[in-house]
């Protein structure tokens, strides 16, 4: 995909991660809505604040419909509650699956048609090594993300077909305020990840590994 001419949607572009993604993609040429649940937070020079709620039904709708001009989705909006799935909080893990999963799929269905109707472009899922690796205590954000990764290859059947590729980033510990208690020697710097991303997007990769943590774990995955 070609990022100069393109016009992208960020969602979670508020900080961190997302807010990378965004400032770079703007760096390279592209149109960039930045999108949060507040739109007020976003303080990127260049950047179109867009109002979205992924898990609000009508805040999708009404994104789409303002960003009627998109190429490219990255769905990088995500929560997690870090719940064990025996015994954790219900409510902190539905949250994980309303927002990593639902919430992707529901921002999935209302702007495919819109890439689709400008000609196509690429849809990017930012995932997780939890995608594939699922520790206990983790097992709530581990569930989310594995459905998420199903929806990615699925969605990348369906799409295909209306010129719209689709690509998961799979990428460990990064240094954000997700993974504040982290060790530092333990994240990635989300500024690289996201370089990475958009190179690999920029090639027409399905699969990106963002760090050698998670290639590690994808080469393991056999046996």
């Amino acid at each position: 995909m070609e990022l100069t001419t393109a016009v992208a949607v960020v969602t979670g572009a508020n900080r961190g991660f997302g807010r990378h993604l965004a400032a770079q993609l703007i760096e390279r040429g592209a149109k960039v809505y930045a999108a949060a649940r507040d739109p007020r937070a976003i303080d990127l020079p260049g950047a179109i604040a867009l109002q979205l709620d992924v898990t609000d039904p009508e805040s999708v709708a009404k994104a789409a419909a303002a960003a009627s001009d998109a190429t490219l989705l990255i769905n990088n909006a995500g929560v997690s509650a870090g719940q064990n799935l025996l015994d954790g909080d219900l409510d902190g893990i539905r949250a994980d699956m309303e927002t990593n999963y639902f919430g992707t799929l529901a921002v999935t269905r209302a702007f495919a048609p819109v890439i689709a109707a400008n000609g196509g472009g690429a849809v990017l899922n930012v995932l997780s090594i939890l995608s594939w690796l699922h520790p206990g205590p983790l097992g709530s954000y581990s569930a989310a993300k594995a459905a998420a990764w199903a929806l990615t290859n699925a969605s990348r059947d369906l799409l295909a077909p209306s010129g719209i590729t689709v690509t998961g980033l799979h990428v460990a510990y990064m240094d954000t305020d997700m993974a504040a208690s982290i060790p530092p020697e333990q994240k990635s710097d989300p500024a690289v990840v996201a370089a990475l991303a958009l190179d690999a997007l920029a090639r027409g990769d399905q699969e990106i590994l963002g760090d050698e943590l998670t290639g590690r774990v994808k080469a393991g995955l056999a046996g």
